[in-house]
């Protein structure tokens, strides 16, 4: 704790805000003063809420009972000294500073998400391996919307005026928003976020951030820390920032890319690329295995009812793992570049996934090719979006069937976790199907 008793000292902070990522990406803690903190030298919380829904509801008891104990124990939270970050919205000096989840016994709890990737991580270091990824976030920016009956509107911007139409890469449509963006690059720059560029994204007021490659870890750790802050930024300038994966109906949905290439401990090689800058065997395996197993895990990078409507036709979304060099039609991308920095983009994730689930769901898939040596499909040419062979599940339900019937997914990532993770998702599906749509009152009301 000396590491970070002094960046609080030195930053004086007057107060923590302790936290953990649950299953759906959202923070949960507790708020400390500063002395409390450090005298505790970390928080309890109940193991329960990994088990909760985005909506606040709990699994079935059968269920919870067989994941977690009855008497709804804690778990103990340890904070990373490395996972410490600024809050630079609040009115006091606050810190925000990310745990790891242990038991009573101090070993990791299988179903917290920051510890799943620390489980995959562990196995390319066991290999001499070091996976670098690089998340592209985005999102879209739009009115406070306080009905959630209504459809959501573009925010007004610097003009007066709302956005129309489409404004891919277009620099004028991002800088209406240049207020927003000043505030959001000084908080990020302020966290010590490893941002990259902006872009105008093809949807109205859609934008995406880029982050520099990097550790997985602390990638999830700067996505996590980013949606905040996005939200946060956008709250200050009377907007809301969401990164639902489909808001807006008939308006491209919103992805979280994965880049992913990995490096040899010893010799800093990509080890994708022969020495004669070709593409390595075990390149090919990666790719294999993102092809083999994505369908099995589709629910970690797709987990809501609305990421399902991302892969609807026409939406500009690749629903398939076909690969092929810089062809973003694929649901996997071979970006153009020098043979030190080959890698392969997962188009796949949504902005509404855990960031720490996605990311050890991507390299795992890709572990599992390399260690068993699956051969990609032909890459493709030419648009990949009608393709029929290797399309993914449409809907959630189909999607959780896939995976629960994966033994090798669930060999790594641990029974507890993917059954606990099954169950949380069919709760929320369960509380969606009882919402009547507004669809549904304008063309059955009076009709049928």
């Amino acid at each position: 704790m000396n590491k970070i008793e002094n960046w609080l000292k030195e930053h004086k902070i007057t107060e923590v805000e302790c936290m953990v990522s649950d299953l759906t990406g959202i923070a949960r803690g507790k708020i400390a003063p500063t002395m409390k903190f450090i005298s505790e030298k970390g928080m309890r919380l109940p193991e329960s809420i990994l088990l909760q829904s985005v909506t606040g509801d709990y699994v079935e008891d059968d269920i919870y009972y067989d994941l977690l104990d009855p008497a709804d124990i804690d778990m103990i939270c340890k904070p990373d000294e490395n996972a410490i970050y600024l809050v630079p919205w609040a009115i006091e000096p606050t810190a925000q500073i990310i745990h790891d989840c242990y038991d009573k016994n101090g070993l990791p709890i299988d179903m917290a998400p920051r510890n799943l990737l620390k489980k995959v991580l562990k196995l390319y270091a066991d290999k001499g391996w070091q996976p670098l990824v690089a998340p592209e976030m985005e999102f879209y920016l739009t009115r406070r919307n306080e009905d959630p009956d209504l459809p959501l509107q573009p925010p007004i911007g610097r003009s007066g005026r709302q956005e129309t139409g489409r404004q891919s890469f277009s620099i004028d449509a991002a800088n209406e928003f240049d207020p927003l963006f000043e505030d959001m690059y000084d908080w990020c720059e302020a966290q010590g976020l490893d941002l990259d560029t902006l872009i105008h994204e093809e949807g109205t007021a859609q934008m995406e951030i880029n982050f520099r490659h990097g550790d997985p870890l602390m990638l999830a750790d700067q996505v996590l820390v980013f949606k905040r802050t996005m939200r946060e930024a956008a709250l200050k300038h009377d907007m809301t920032a969401t990164f639902m994966a489909k808001p807006i109906t008939n308006e491209p949905g919103s992805a979280m890319h994965l880049h992913q290439s990995i490096i040899d401990r010893k010799t800093g090689k990509n080890i994708f690329s022969n020495a004669d800058g070709s593409m390595s065997t075990l390149f090919l395996n990666h790719i294999g295995g993102l092809q083999r197993y994505i369908p099995e895990v589709l629910p970690l990078f797709a987990p809501n009812v609305n990421s399902f409507r991302r892969f609807l036709p026409d939406t500009s979304a690749p629903v398939n793992v076909e690969w092929g060099e810089e062809n973003r039609t694929a649901g996997l991308r071979v970006p153009d570049s020098d043979p030190q920095n080959r890698r392969v983009e997962n188009r796949l994730p949504g902005a509404d996934a855990n960031p720490y689930i996605a990311i050890a769901a991507s390299l795992l898939c890709g572990y599992l090719g390399m260690t068993t040596g699956i051969e990609p499909s032909p890459p493709v040419k030419g648009r990949a979006y009608e393709r029929r062979n290797l399309r993914l599940p449409l809907t959630l339900e189909s999607a959780l069937e896939c995976m629960e019937q994966c033994k090798e997914i669930e060999a790594v990532l641990g029974r507890k976790f993917c059954r606990g993770y099954v169950a949380v998702k069919r709760a929320e599906h369960e509380n969606y199907k009882r919402v009547i749509s507004s669809w549904e009152r304008e063309f059955l009301l009076l009709t049928v």
